[in-house]
């Protein structure tokens, strides 16, 4: 891959635009494990999970945490949609912890199979925004 090559990066939730702009990588928590994305990719349709995304635009990389949702990777560009993105800084901490243990707690006790998924999601955000709130 050839240094400096851009593609359009589109971070958008139902809430905001969180980023729109030109980034020359990306790395992105996807259904199979951490992808990472330059550009040139080739063409992926991909399940977002709830973890860090980060981005590299002018040689500075940018954090972020998101939850579910799902990413279309072109040659170009690339288009993530997710439920949700803030910053570390954006995160606060005692709701994220309060949130983990709620989560933690449904999972203790005997659910439906869709309260245990619930469960497990809203546990995986709780822990992804109490890490990158910890950086």
């Amino acid at each position: 891959m050839a240094e400096g090559k851009c593609f359009h990066l589109e971070v958008v939730t139902p809430d905001r635009q969180f980023y729109i702009g030109d980034a020359d990588s990306l790395v992105l928590p996807a259904i199979d494990g951490y992808m990472g994305v330059e550009a040139g990719h080739e063409p992926v349709v991909t399940a977002v999970v709830p973890g860090e995304l980060k981005y590299r635009s002018e040689g500075a990389w940018t954090h972020a945490v998101v939850s579910q949702g799902l990413a279309e990777i072109m040659p170009d560009r690339v288009m993530v949609l997710t439920t949700s993105a803030e910053r570390p800084e954006e995160i606060d901490w005692k709701r994220a912890e309060a949130a983990k243990e709620r989560a933690e707690e449904r999972l203790r006790q005997k659910l439906s199979i869709q309260e245990y998924y619930n469960s497990k999601a809203a546990l995986a955000r709780a822990m992804a925004r109490l890490k990158a709130a910890r950086k």
